[in-house]
């Protein structure tokens, strides 16, 4: 538990500070001989910073709780 309590933390972070990523994907339109067009596409993700917010809150008290157990 205390690894996915970790996880969650490091992904909560992470997606508080960054509001999205990108991904590029490279199409081939053309391929006539030695003449090649391709075509990058792009394909964003969005996600709102509560998001983030919520797993770093969820992540903290699966390793709070976590804590209590033990001890």
């Amino acid at each position: 538990m205390k690894a996915l309590a970790i996880i969650l933390l490091v992904l909560g972070i992470f997606m508080t500070l960054s509001t999205g990523i990108q991904f590029v994907n490279h199409k081939k339109v053309v391929d006539v001989g030695p003449i090649e067009v391709t075509k990058e596409e792009r394909t964003p993700i969005y996600w709102s910073p509560w998001t983030g917010a919520l797993l770093i809150v969820a992540g903290t008290i699966i390793l709070v709780s976590n804590r209590k157990k033990i001890a």
